[in-house]
C-alpha cells in the first residue's frame, strides 16, 4: 500500500471505531507509518480521541450516525475496535466499496456476538470447545444447566467485552443473580445469554495470531508467543509472555487460530483465548483486534501487537520476535469519579525495569481499568512480580485530595 501524507491530499485514512486503552495504541502505531487517523467513541475525550487527527463521539450501533459519519470522513480503512457497533451497516459500507473493513465486515459480525462465534467454531469447523447452550430467559437458562450443561458453569450476555456481565453458578441458587448479571452487562437490550461448561484447565492463554501479507502479496500466518493471564470475572487483571506449555499443546493451538482466522479471513492481528490442560486445548473466544492480555507485548516483543495490527492493516511485513520475558498488571480505578489524578507514580517506575501506560479516561470507576504497569526480568515469575509491584504503587485520587 502507499502510503500519503495526513492531512493532505494524498492522505491514506484509517478510521477506528472505538477509541479506549487498545485503540488509542493503534493510533499512535499507524501515525508512525504516516497515516490520517479518525478516532469515534461514544463518548468524548477518549483516550484514542487524544491523540488522532480528528475525533467523533456518536453511537456506533446506529446505523444512520455511522453510516453518515462514514461518508462525511471518507476513510479508505475501518478498524472495528468494540463489540457495540452496527455491523450489518458495515457488511453494506464494505460491499459497496465505500471502505474496507479489517480484517473484513463479516468477522466484525460474527465475534461481537458469541452465538456467532460460537457456532462457527465449534458446529462450522469441528473445534474443541467447552458444552453450551443459548437462553432467552431464566427458565430456557435453568432448563439448558439441568440438561446437561451440569454446575459449575460459567454465564455470559451473547454480547459484552471485558467480562462485563459474566459469572459463574455454582447451584440453582445462583441461577437467578447470574441471568440478571448477564441482562445488566450485555452491549444491546435483546435478553440473550450463553451458558458454558466449566473445564478445568491448568490455565488460559490467548495466542495473538496475525495475518498479514508475504512478500508475493499472499497471506501469511505468524503467530507470537503464547500469553498467559489470570482473569477475574471473565476481566483480565494480569498477564505475562511466554506462557510455558507442551510442544504437543502448542502445535494444537496454533492449529485451532489458524482455522479460525483462516475462516475470519482479511488481515490484522486476533486475540484467540484459549483453555489448557495437559496436552489438551479447547477454544474459548477470538477477537478481531488487539487483545487487552497482549498489552504485555508493549514489553516483551520487537513488535507490540499494536505496531503488528498496524503493519498488518496497511500491508507491511511483520516480526512476532520476543524480545524478553515481560508481564503486566491492571491499575483499577479504585474510586467513582471525574478527573482522577495519581500518586505514585515515580515510587512505581523505581521498579526495575518497569513502565507505565496511564490511559487519561476522563471518568475512573471502581473497577475500570485505568492503566497498566508492565515489566520485564530474566523470567516471566521475575517479570511478574515486577509488574504487580509497579502496580501496586499506583494510586488513583480524586483530583482535589
Amino acid at each position: 500500500m502507499r502510503i500519503g501524507t495526513p492531512l493532505s491530499p494524498s492522505a491514506t485514512r484509517v478510521m477506528l471505531l472505538g477509541s479506549g486503552e487498545l485503540g488509542k495504541e493503534v493510533i499512535i502505531a499507524l501515525q508512525r507509518l504516516g497515516v490520517e487517523v479518525i478516532a469515534v467513541d461514544r463518548y468524548a475525550n477518549a483516550p484514542g480521541h487524544q491523540v488522532a487527527h480528528r475525533a467523533h463521539v456518536i453511537n456506533m450501533a446506529d446505523a444512520q450516525a455511522l453510516r453518515a459519519l462514514v461518508n462525511r470522513e471518507r476513510p479508505h480503512i475501518i478498524v472495528p475496535e468494540i463489540e457495540a457497533i452496527a455491523t450489518d451497516e458495515l457488511v453494506r459500507i464494505e460491499s459497496e466499496g465505500l471502505a474496507e473493513v479489517i480484517p473484513t465486515a463479516r468477522a466484525a459480525q460474527l465475534t461481537m456476538n458469541r452465538e456467532g462465534i460460537r457456532r462457527l467454531a465449534a458446529e462450522g469447523l469441528g473445534l474443541p470447545t467447552s458444552r453450551y447452550a443459548f437462553a432467552e430467559s431464566l427458565n430456557q437458562l435453568k432448563q439448558a444447566i439441568d440438561g446437561g450443561i451440569g454446575y459449575p458453569c460459567v454465564v455470559k450476555p451473547v454480547m459484552s467485552s471485558s467480562g462485563k456481565g459474566q459469572s459463574t453458578v455454582a447451584s440453582p441458587e445462583d441461577a437467578d443473580k447470574a441471568w440478571d448479571y448477564a441482562m445488566s452487562g450485555g452491549r444491546v437490550s435483546r435478553a440473550r445469554a450463553i451458558v458454558e461448561e466449566m473445564i478445568k484447565f491448568d490455565y488460559e492463554i490467548t495466542l495473538l495470531t496475525v495475518r498479514a501479507l508475504d512478500e508475493s502479496g499472499s497471506v501469511e500466518t505468524h503467530f507470537c508467543e503464547p500469553i498467559g493471564h489470570v482473569q477475574v470475572k471473565g476481566d483480565y487483571v494480569e498477564s505475562w509472555q511466554p506462557q510455558p506449555m507442551s510442544s504437543v499443546a502448542l502445535n494444537k493451538a496454533r492449529d485451532i487460530a489458524k482455522r479460525i482466522t483462516d475462516s475470519l479471513g482479511g488481515r490484522g492481528i486476533f486475540g484467540v483465548e484459549l483453555f489448557v490442560r495437559g496436552d489438551q486445548v479447547w477454544f474459548s473466544e477470538v477477537s478481531p483486534r488487539p487483545h487487552d492480555t497482549g498489552m504485555v507485548t508493549m514489553v516483551s516483543q520487537a513488535q507490540n501487537e499494536f505496531a503488528l495490527h498496524a503493519r498488518a492493516i496497511l500491508g507491511l511485513p511483520v516480526s512476532v520476535a520476543l524480545r524478553a520475558p515481560g508481564a503486566s498488571a491492571v491499575i483499577y480505578g479504585g474510586l467513582d469519579a471525574k478527573g482522577i489524578a495519581y500518586d505514585g507514580v515515580a515510587a512505581a517506575l523505581q521498579v526495575p525495569q518497569s513502565e507505565l501506560r496511564l490511559f487519561g479516561k476522563p471518568e475512573s470507576f471502581a473497577r475500570r481499568r485505568m492503566g497498566v504497569a508492565l515489566a520485564n526480568g530474566t523470567d516471566i515469575e521475575e517479570a511478574r512480580e515486577r509488574a504487580k509491584l509497579a502496580a501496586s504503587q499506583v494510586r488513583p485520587v480524586a483530583a482535589g485530595e
